[in-house]
């Protein structure tokens, strides 16, 4: 029995030694993340910060200006050039020259397209706005042309065929009143012709 308990106590000795030997394990931390820092962000779903990603998508809003038949502010389609935005706002005018600007030239968020007058058109305008000049004379509603009508702030050939259209059928206009019964004329272009135009 003193041998069996001897033997007992070697055995236990040499036990804890090993035990020792090893030292403490380092319990795994639970839910730790085994992936390279890199990926991390990946991993747990997180969204790729907003101020990375390139707005290449924008529509651009553009502002149509000068001598065209509808000026105006307009959404583009990605890609658009200075050509598209001048036929956004109905083309230039008959007094304009769209040739002017570069037609080509891709429209940025925010810019403004502005279509000058001819040569001809813009040297009228500035006599007639001149101090001592003398104003250009006002179409006649009565006797006026497609081609003078068409010349007429916010009038395209369309509107110009409805005036004459209307003087035809109502034997001409008695005044410059009439010409808001012409469809396509409201009050605000109305009060815009009235000082062009006479009956």
């Amino acid at each position: 029995m003193i041998a069996c308990a001897a033997a007992v106590v070697v055995a236990l000795a040499l036990g804890g030694k090993s035990l020792a030997d090893q030292g403490p394990q380092a319990a795994p931390v639970s839910g730790a993340s085994q992936y390279p820092t890199s990926n991390a962000a990946a991993v747990a779903g997180a969204a790729v910060p907003t101020g990375l990603v390139e707005r290449g998508d924008q529509r651009p809003v553009v502002h149509v200006a000068g001598a065209v038949r509808q000026p105006g502010v307009y959404t583009l389609k990605v890609g658009s050039r200075v050509r598209d935005a001048v036929r956004r706002a109905g083309g230039a005018s008959s007094r304009g020259d769209a040739n002017a600007i570069n037609l080509a030239a891709r429209v940025s968020d925010g810019a403004q397209v502005i279509v000058p007058l001819k040569a001809g058109a813009a040297a009228a305008a500035s006599v007639g706005s001149g101090v001592g000049g003398a104003a250009t004379a006002p179409i006649s509603l009565g006797n006026a042309t497609v081609e003078q009508l068409d010349t007429l702030d916010g009038v395209g050939p369309a509107t110009a065929e409805k005036i004459i259209q209307w003087r035809t059928e109502h034997g001409g206009f008695s005044s410059v009143d009439d010409l808001g019964e012409v469809p396509g004329i409201g009050p605000k272009k109305l009060e815009a012709l009235r000082s062009q135009v006479t009956p």
